[in-house]
């Protein structure tokens, strides 16, 4: 079935602030988020628009290295940088960010040098960044388990309720949680747990939800009779439904959601309607079940080029456009250079933390390997 929002561009309850060629034009739903928008000063408009094109060619590049052999896999985040720049760039310097693995600018946005995600997705390291290293901004690790960052995301905010550090009425100290899943993982039991815990403990939580229409080669319309965002509700929390390619919309409804449960409102939910252009990952083919009137679709409704068309509207001149994109290349090319430094790990490490404590039976696998490697060097001699 394909994956067009014809429906779900009449719906009422849809925030959008921007159309698909950037004009401003406001759903009914999004009357109420204006003035965040309206306060948004042409620096940060334009921030969003550079956020946006440089995860893209970093997208790319990082695409490139794999199938060049130097990433083990890649998640491509094309398609959902609007989703993803306007929620980030909603949250404050105190809040805790919880991603799954296509959250590339989130991650950036708060701090994290993309070398890292390079790093984890290489096989050199099992975790990628400290999360409580002050320069990641709070942001917590990849999670490769669907879902399961959802159960962190609300045991995280339940420890913020118990330790008194939300809903204080301070909003420049009070904390609160924002966690990032796909439509595949909205199926998963971990994140309904999640969302029970946090309804119950009243968690200073936004569950993001990145509807991007594809869980793998499933299609949304088999995962869910009714639209996700009901899920929420289904909890109790109140939830939203946003359009996800529309950056300026994206932020206020995250904005807003995160200072409600910050304040001590609760859980909030937003799905955020989008598209996953390229594979699920470097190792999915989505020719086997997407057409290519689908992609058309989707391409005409692309997040960048919408934004493009209403910073246009608004005067940016053609020179600002050029500036982004060639910072966005040598920002890409700077991780190409970095990546083909990294080098590879030693293979003794692989035993290294197996136990946290020596064991013998790690210790002959160890030794087994070391002679057999030994055994290439002797026939060699």
């Amino acid at each position: 079935m394909p994956a067009t929002p014809d429906a779900d561009a009449h719906d009422p309850a849809l925030v959008r602030v921007l159309a698909a060629d950037g004009t401003l034009a406001p759903s009914a739903e999004a009357e109420r988020y204006l003035p965040l928008v309206e306060a948004l000063p042409d620096s940060e408009l334009e921030t969003f628009y550079r956020d946006m094109v440089t995860v893209r060619a970093f997208d790319r590049q990082a695409t490139n290295l794999q199938r060049q052999g130097q990433l083990a896999l890649w998640p491509p985040s094309f398609g959902q940088e609007a989703a993803q720049v306007g929620s980030a760039r909603a949250t404050r310097a105190q809040d805790h960010l919880f991603p799954s693995y296509r959250e590339h600018v989130v991650c950036t946005i708060r701090g994290v040098d993309p070398i890292d995600i390079i790093r984890l997705m290489r096989g050199l390291t099992h975790g990628g960044w400290d999360p409580t290293d002050p320069k990641n901004g709070n942001t917590h690790i990849y999670t490769l388990v669907l879902g399961s960052q959802t159960l962190h995301a609300s045991g995280y905010g339940m420890g913020m309720v118990f330790d008194g550090r939300t809903g204080t009425g301070d909003p420049e100290r009070d904390e609160a949680v924002i966690v990032y899943y796909g439509d595949g993982a909205s199926s998963q039991g971990d994140v309904h747990e999640a969302m029970v815990f946090a309804a119950s403990y009243n968690t200073p939580q936004v569950f993001f939800l990145q509807n991007n229409h594809w869980a793998i080669s499933v299609p949304v319309s088999t995962q869910s009779r009714v639209p996700l965002v009901r899920r929420g509700e289904g909890y109790g929390m109140p939830s939203i439904r946003v359009d996800g390619n529309d950056v300026l919309a994206s932020y206020a409804v995250t904005r807003l959601a995160l200072d409600e449960a910050r304040s001590g409102e609760g859980p909030r939910a937003i799905e955020a309607l989008t598209y996953r252009m390229g594979a699920h990952t470097t190792s999915d083919d989505p020719t086997k079940y997407r057409t290519s009137d689908e992609e058309r679709f989707w391409a005409q409704r692309d997040p960048i080029a919408r934004m493009r068309g209403f910073l246009e509207q608004k005067g940016a001149a053609a020179s600002f456009f050029d500036e982004v994109d060639a910072e966005a290349a040598a920002y890409a090319d700077d991780v190409r250079v970095r990546t083909n430094e990294l080098g590879s790990l030693d293979p003794d490490s692989m035993f290294t933390h197996a136990y946290s404590e020596p064991h013998p039976l790690v210790e002959q696998q160890r030794q087994w390997l070391a002679d057999y490697e030994a055994s290439f060097e002797e026939g060699r001699a």
